[in-house]
């Protein structure tokens, strides 16, 4: 095996980053466009991932090339069309605006962090984001993925991807990995700071109802934490709001396949909750921090749908994290903790400083 060819280097020369520490802010992924070729190459590495789909290979294979990418990639290309904002994919719009404003809030806190965003699948991938970074100079870098809750199917994927960047490299930086936050007080603050502000201007529903994605049921039997966490971020969300046990629900979307998941499912609890006279109803999705095709579409439209199809009233969708000041002061609060000990300011200067902020400050003002 070979590896691959290393920046070029000379003794004395100042790196590009101003401090040599980065963070690499890691989101799911979303396709190129609209469209159904650029949903089949993002379905075809999104679903050929072991920790996505834990199926033997070649059966597995078979399915995904025979039947699934024959037929979902149109679907799915006319879901995202809806959706779509003029900037391009919104979880794509999002994490980027969300990378380039905690750079401005960590500057704000005298850290000069070079922070940029990647994607686990599709573009900017993990690989090229850790390429350029080592091509500026960083010798230190913080994953930090979008994920509050912990999942072998997501937030350890995301280290995967690193892991086998770094297989084929020579020269590696440091690294430090992000497990999850979904019981830091900081995230727990900026959810209910949401859930508030649309009280404030909407009022209070019967009934609050957080959604969380979905996985299979047997990752919990198998040891992953992913469906305690969620429980646990409800609870917390719950005690901040001063909700009783029977005033909110907890439930889980975006199944996929004929085998059990995580229960009980949003779609069909939102239409037991109408058809047993529920009127109104307000739903809000924790576990996303930007909004995407899971809150826009499968939420706000289907969901919407399904509800008032039974018999709901008024189904108010309460907006994921995204720009939220609340959000974006936790998220620099929690990345300075796990930066802790490294250089943050070495290299900084005033000038760098307030470029960051300016960037930050112009980005949240647009909003």
């Amino acid at each position: 095996m070979s590896f691959a060819t290393e920046p070029t280097f000379q003794h004395g020369q100042a790196p590009k980053a101003a401090s040599g520490t980065a963070i690499l802010f890691c989101n799911l992924g979303t396709p190129d466009a609209p469209t159904a070729p650029a949903l089949r190459r993002y379905l075809a590495e999104f679903l050929s991932d072991h920790r996505v789909v834990e199926i033997p290979r070649l059966l597995w294979w078979l399915i995904l090339h025979g039947i699934i990418l024959r037929i979902r990639p149109k679907k799915s290309a006319a879901k995202y069309a809806s959706i779509w904002m003029k900037e391009g994919s919104p979880l794509k719009v999002w994490t980027e605006k969300q990378a380039t404003m905690l750079r401005g809030y960590l500057a704000v806190r005298g850290h000069a962090v070079e922070v940029r965003y990647a994607m686990r699948y599709g573009n900017p991938s993990i690989a090229s984001q850790l390429d350029q970074l080592k091509a500026d100079g960083v010798t230190r870098v913080l994953i930090l993925p979008a994920y509050p809750q912990y999942s072998g199917t997501t937030t350890a994927s995301v280290f995967d991807a690193v892991y086998t960047w770094a297989a084929k490299v020579r020269r590696l930086p440091e690294f430090r990995f992000v497990n999850n936050y979904h019981d830091v007080p900081g995230y727990i603050d900026a959810l209910a700071d949401r859930v508030r502000a649309h009280w404030r201007v909407n009022g209070k529903a019967e009934q609050l109802l957080m959604s969380f994605h979905g996985v299979p049921e047997r990752t919990l039997k198998l040891g992953d934490p992913y469906h305690c966490e969620c429980h646990k971020t409800a609870r917390l969300l719950a005690s901040s709001l001063g909700l009783e046990k029977d005033s909110y629900k907890v439930t889980f979307q975006s199944r996929f396949g004929k085998a059990k998941w995580l229960e009980p499912y949003t779609e069909p609890t939102l239409i037991g909750m109408a058809q047993a006279g529920v009127k109104s109803v307000d739903v809000v999705c924790p576990g996303f921090t930007g909004d995407c095709l899971e809150t826009l579409e499968e939420i706000n439209m289907e969901a919407r749908h399904a509800f008032l199809e039974a018999g709901g009233k008024a189904f108010n969708y309460i907006e994921c994290l995204n720009d939220s000041p609340v959000w974006l002061a936790a998220l620099a609060e929690f990345s300075v903790q796990h930066l802790a000990g490294w250089p943050t300011q070495a290299g900084a200067n005033t000038q760098e400083l307030a470029a960051m902020r300016a960037a930050a400050q112009s980005l949240g003002a647009s909003q």
